[in-house]
């Protein structure tokens, strides 16, 4: 039987130092940057470890919400955890790793695009974490949470609502319409595309936001409009 694609040793070195742990159980790493349609070795479940560490994730996350934000309510706590637990938010943290240099996947997996490759990279982090879980014990993986995770929990806009929910209900209150949303533009090689999507609102002037995934570029489109209407605070306005 052929086994789990391993890492060559200087991919290894790289991606433990971004990590800032040396696995002991060499094979667990490789478990969790493999995806199912290139795994072959029953051992590494790919699933099994992205159940695990979204557990863990969300333990981690809620326990430094709990601690940094001490007079947050309880409504509030659940919108930043649901944001930082999120599959763009994980599929950030893969970007900034570069994780896509490592994972493996068969054909059919490396000719997905938008947000089908999003969610791969996202679960690629949940796995990464159970991994680094299991060879370190908890505070190992509370260590690498904290590193890519602090930063963006306390962003002044981590206690929004999602964009396009809240624009929805906006243009249902003052215009009686729902949004609608179109791709005009998909560039990119496979592993890397950008989508540029516009969202229009009858009654107001449409916004248009490029990102990775069409559902990110739709959030950020929906973001320039909540911005713009004077609904949500723009960002580099807040303190």
């Amino acid at each position: 039987m052929t086994k789990t694609p391993t890492l060559s040793q200087a991919d290894r070195i790289t991606l433990e130092a971004a990590i800032g742990h040396a696995f002991v159980e060499k094979e667990r790493l490789d478990w969790a940057l493999t995806h199912a349609s290139a795994r072959t070795h029953k051992a590494g479940n790919y699933e099994r470890l992205e159940f695990l560490g979204d557990r863990v994730l969300g333990l981690c996350i809620a326990e430094l919400l709990f601690r940094t934000f001490g007079a947050a309510t309880e409504g509030e706590l659940s919108v930043r955890l649901n944001q930082l637990v999120s599959a763009e938010t994980c599929a950030a943290v893969a970007d900034e790793m570069q994780l896509h240099l490592f994972i493996r996947t068969g054909a059919d997996v490396k000719k997905l695009t938008g947000k089908r490759m999003l969610n791969v990279r996202a679960d690629v982090v949940e796995s990464l974490i159970a991994a680094i879980y299991l060879d370190g014990g908890l505070e190992v993986a509370r260590k690498f949470i904290l590193r890519y995770w602090e930063g963006r929990a306390i962003r002044p806009d981590g206690a929004r609502r999602d964009a396009k929910t809240e624009l929805q209900e906006w243009a249902h209150a003052k215009f009686g319409v729902t949004p609608v949303y179109r791709v005009d533009d998909r560039s990119g090689p496979d592993h890397d595309p950008r989508f540029t999507v516009t969202v229009e609102v009858a009654g107001a002037a449409p916004e248009t936001g490029i990102e990775r995934s069409k559902r990110a570029a739709e959030q950020v489109a929906a973001t320039r409009i909540l911005e713009r209407e004077g609904i949500w605070q723009p960002q580099s306005a807040q303190k």
